[in-house]
């Protein structure tokens, strides 16, 4: 029976940041996804289980073999998919042999079933290359199928998937889907996928406050802690009430002391009292007024804790929110039009061909299809880094473009920076304001781009396109869910439904899109 064990786990991040302090976990043969916020350690507690790092304190213990997947899939150039499988020089035996050339020792060892089986584990994974394929030439979803299919061909007892469904379209993320629901060993998942939260068996939570486990997928959890955030708010009001009682309570004793001090004071200054009993009176008065005010210290001081300890919590529970400014995009304006566009990188071969596309008004626009169909082609041509082949393209001078690798964004600069450098229009005031709403705030603002995680430079690339006096008439998104945690999906979804300039989106997440009331779909055909 395969199993993890963490006890008392804490671990400081290389920038002095504790991530986990006293964290008990513990895993079985079952499918657990892992969510939290960013930044709460998701991806370091995979990394902690896989031996890859190891904790400031406590123990990770692991009963079974672990086979893991990465959110970033780096390949080398001469790399290819038989690499990912392990099977290079393997094949290049069977090579050999079908040639003549094998040497009678090459024969007897030769695994001659390796070839199935990798093609039996990428049918799994619903992609069908050749092993000598270059792992280059594959589109970010193709290579994160062969790597999952890598895994399965190794048959582990524990999965570690790190946001496997990204750079997938519909069809892949089924395909994992489909895959986890039939594994049979233990499986702990990062994901914001919804739809492949559903089928956990549990959820464990990562926030500040610790790890919290809940029983069932996505809908049970959120279920949950829409309660749990009920609960924390009157928590936290019948905190505020204790406290403020605390303190009243505190400030009469205080007073009833002064009067009582002042009442001696008088009587001492009449002089028809022996100075032995003034002086008894005096200490009694000073014990028992001593010993009332620690009481009463006490109580604030434990009611304030009480307060502080509500407040923590309210705040871990409530979504986050963002709100953007108005646009003003005039319904009849065109903000994007494509007439019988081609592009691509060879003139003879173009990624996509005779391509016409209009988007006028507040229009919603999915852009659809297949990995490796051309999406991010025809976004770089919009932004400007390819010119057509063939064909005509228009766009308002009004946009801006958001995609996975933040090129809005200076690295080197920090967040408050780059968004003055973006809008120059802006006062500092203002720029400290736009920035607020996007949850950088005060010190927040000043961090360094190529310091934020994923989901940070999205939001941080929001703040700087639409936080501004100015906002685009045309926003465009390339996969914006990748490196989001759900709490700021949500809060992202909820600020693009009230955006009323135009949008054009890629995106395989089909929650997000629905939520964000997508009017129309571009599906780009499969590549030949």
């Amino acid at each position: 029976m395969p199993s993890i064990v963490l006890s008392d786990i804490a671990y400081t991040a290389p920038d002095g940041r504790e991530l986990f302090s006293h964290l008990d976990l513990s895993f079985g043969r079952e499918r657990v996804g892992l969510v939290g916020r960013n930044g709460t350690g998701k991806s370091t507690l995979l990394r902690l289980v896989a031996g890859e790092l190891q904790p400031s304190h406590g123990t990770v213990s692991v009963d079974g073999a672990v086979a893991v997947l990465r959110q970033e899939l780096q390949a080398r150039p001469d790399e290819t998919v038989a690499d990912r499988f392990g099977a290079r020089a393997a094949l290049a035996v069977l090579a050999r042999a079908e040639h003549g050339e094998a040497t009678a020792q090459e024969l007897a060892e030769a695994d001659w079933t390796i070839e199935a089986r990798i093609e039996a584990a990428l049918a799994r994974l619903g992609i069908a290359v050749p092993p000598q394929t270059p792992l280059a030439a594959l589109s970010g979803g193709q290579r994160t199928r062969v790597a999952l299919a890598a895994l399965v061909f190794r048959a582990p007892d524990i999965l570690l998937l790190d946001e496997p469904t990204n750079n997938l379209d519909r069809d892949g993320r089924a395909a994992v889907r489909a895959l986890l629901a039939g594994w049979r060993g233990g499986a702990i998942v990062v994901s914001h996928d919804r739809e492949l939260l559903e089928a956990m068996d549990a959820i464990v939570e990562l926030t500040s406050l610790g790890a919290s486990r809940y029983g069932g997928g996505w809908s049970a959890y959120r279920a949950r802690k829409e309660l749990e955030l009920d609960a924390a708010q009157r928590d936290l009001v019948e905190a505020g009430k204790q406290a403020g009682e605390a303190r009243q309570a505190a400030q009469a004793i205080a007073e009833r002391k002064a009067r009582k001090d002042g009442a001696g004071r008088r009587k001492a200054a009449r002089g028809d009292a022996p100075k032995i009993l003034l002086g008894g009176m005096k200490a009694r008065s000073e014990q028992t007024g001593g010993a009332q005010a620690r009481l009463a210290e006490r109580q604030d001081s434990e009611a304030q804790e009480a307060l502080e300890a509500a407040q923590a919590r309210v705040e871990v529970l409530t979504p986050l929110s963002v709100t953007l400014p108005a646009t003003g995009l005039p319904a009849s304006r065109t903000v994007l039009a494509l007439d019988r566009v081609s592009v691509g990188y060879l003139p003879e071969n173009p990624v996509i061909g005779d391509l016409s596309l209009t988007i006028t008004g507040p229009e919603r626009v999915a852009l659809a299809g297949p990995n490796g169909s051309g999406k991010t082609t025809l976004l770089s041509l919009i932004a400007g880094k390819l010119a057509p082949l063939s064909g005509e393209m228009r766009v308002t001078e009004r946009f801006a473009m958001l995609d996975q690798s933040g090129e809005l964004l200076d690295p080197e600069a920090t967040i408050r920076d780059n968004f003055r450098r973006l809008n120059p229009e802006s006062g500092e005031n203002a720029c400290r304001a736009a920035l607020a709403r996007f949850m950088f705030r005060a010190d927040a603002a000043l961090q360094r781009v190529s310091a934020l995680s994923g989901g940070q430079m999205l939001r941080a690339g929001l703040a700087c396109a639409l936080g501004g006096p100015t906002p685009p008439y045309l926003l465009v998104l390339d996969e914006p869910t990748n490196h989001l945690d759900l709490d700021s999906i949500a809060a992202v979804e909820a600020g693009l439904r009230a955006y009323d300039g135009a949008l054009l989106v890629v995106s395989h997440d089909e929650a997000f899109l629905a939520a964000i009331g997508i009017t129309r779909r571009v599906e780009l055909p499969a590549r030949s």
